[in-house]
């Protein structure tokens, strides 16, 4: 773009937004210039930093009247590199969008800005006897709108669902300018189509979201928490089917494979856990009213389970201290993710009956091809979300040939090659291997109809 256009799109924000909110800060430029994904890094031409729903609005109409390409930012989080600004691309960051504007604590839900760090959110409505069940690693940098914007799911996905089942209303700012209201605040609704559904998950690729009416419940009072050690896939499988049936409030059924085991122990310097290593571990977390009753139907559960040799060994959790060494396990997944770069981080989806096979034939595959690298395997056994990561690799053929492979493995297994972190640039690529040539050409329909221009998040998802 020439100077005299870049000028006069400068001029135009600043008009739209004030000077404050515009940034051409060499400094604030490479602050956005990436997420957490291994997408290389590239500075926007500019950092628009809106106050608010209606300045974003205000934002996309300049930008598609200019026909500028513009990249969505929340906390930049992101593992799929849809946050990282492309060649020529403006960023538009949501940091400061974030009042928490009503609470309406005898329903129990929450109006919020989508620049909410989501965090800051929990905190907020346990301190008024609620609830808000998401949780991520990333919980104290990722905003509240990324986390729709990507249908964030996390460790409590087997009982509250995902960010999708958490979600009430919305309001978006469509790529023109328009702000698209769609702030219902009951839980039954059925007024027609719901339109809210095409912008969650869509990776801000079709609005940028900026309000949003969330579902909350009641909080706990009481939290239990036990590490099992398993022989194998299929105990841990039989052990969730036990627990699901007889444990009511089972908020988390977290599977780690000894190779993941081992090298979080490596990493963290944690001791192992039991007096002899197994194939496979679960961390099990209930949530719930009573401490007394919860902790006795966990102990009681998992007693049965003892006795008909399902879990080999079990750790109940003594107290709330005792409770997060348990997760520390599990929670080592950043320190790995750095020290393994550059690294293949597979956030995929398999059919519960599938799993076992697909992963010992995963495991086989990269031992034999790649026996330098480090293959570590994990997830949420509950919700079918598999993670894998694989790395280092110094050579970018390597990288690509693992996920050519795992990813067209993912496809035969009539799995998704995304259970959480969006597709963004990383992942595109394969998307073929989720979804159907009609699929994605439907999608590219509606990309076209709300995005003419093509400004918004362009080539993420497509």
């Amino acid at each position: 773009m020439h100077a005299q256009d870049t000028d006069a799109l400068h001029l135009a924000l600043v008009e739209a937004l004030g000077a404050d909110c515009v940034s051409l800060d060499a400094a604030v430029a490479e602050a956005h210039a990436g997420d957490w994904s291994d997408a290389p890094h590239v500075r926007p031409r500019m950092t628009l930093l809106p106050r608010t729903p209606e300045d974003i609005a205000r934002t996309l109409r300049v930008l598609s009247k200019h026909r500028q390409a513009v990249v969505v930012q929340g906390g930049l989080t992101g593992l799929a590199g849809g946050a990282t600004p492309q060649s020529g691309e403006v960023a538009l960051s949501l940091a400061r969008v974030n009042a928490i504007e009503s609470f309406d604590r005898i329903g129990g839900t929450l109006t919020v800005q989508a620049g909410v760090p989501l965090e800051q959110l929990q905190t907020f409505v346990e301190a008024e006897g609620w609830f808000f069940p998401l949780d991520l690693g990333a919980r104290g940098t990722c905003q509240i709108g990324g986390n729709a914007a990507t249908n964030a799911g996390g460790n409590r996905v087997i009982r509250f669902g995902t960010m999708r089942d958490l979600i009430l209303g919305l309001e978006v700012a469509l790529p023109d300018g328009t702000i698209l209201s769609m702030m219902n605040r009951v839980t039954k609704n059925t007024t027609g189509v719901d339109l809210k559904q095409l912008f969650i998950g869509s990776e801000g690729t079709l609005g940028v979201i900026t309000r949003l009416v969330l579902k909350l419940e009641p909080k706990p009072s009481a939290a239990n928490t036990a590490l099992c050690a398993v022989a194998s896939f299929d105990e841990a499988t039989r052990l969730l089917k036990y627990l699901r049936a007889r444990l009511a409030n089972l908020s988390s059924f977290e599977l780690m494979w000894h190779d993941f085991m081992g090298a979080a122990m490596d990493i963290a310097h944690l001791k192992a856990p039991f007096g002899d290593a197994y194939p496979v571990y679960v961390l099990i977390e209930t949530l719930g009213e009573s401490d007394a009753d919860d902790r006795r139907a966990l102990e009681q559960a998992l007693e049965r389970m003892l006795e008909e040799g399902i879990v080999q060994d079990v750790i109940i959790a003594q107290s709330i201290e005792h409770a997060k060494q348990l997760w520390t396990y599990r929670e080592t997944v950043g320190e790995l993710l750095s020290k393994l770069k550059p690294h293949a981080a597979f956030d995929i989806g398999i059919p519960m009956d599938r799993m076992e096979q697909f992963v010992e034939d995963a495991r086989a595959f990269l031992r034999e091809r790649f026996p330098q690298q480090t293959h570590l395997f994990f997830g949420h056994l509950g919700d079918g979300n598999l993670h894998l990561l694989s790395g280092p690799y110094a050579d970018a053929p390597d990288l690509l040939t693992v996920e050519e492979l795992i990813y067209a493995a993912v496809g035969e297994a009539e799995g998704c090659i995304s259970a959480e972190h969006g597709i963004g640039v990383i992942k595109r690529d394969f998307l073929y291997q989720s979804r159907s040539p009609n699929e994605i050409a439907l999608m590219r329909e509606l990309k076209n109809l709300l995005d003419p221009a093509g400004v918004l998040n362009a080539g993420r998802i497509l």
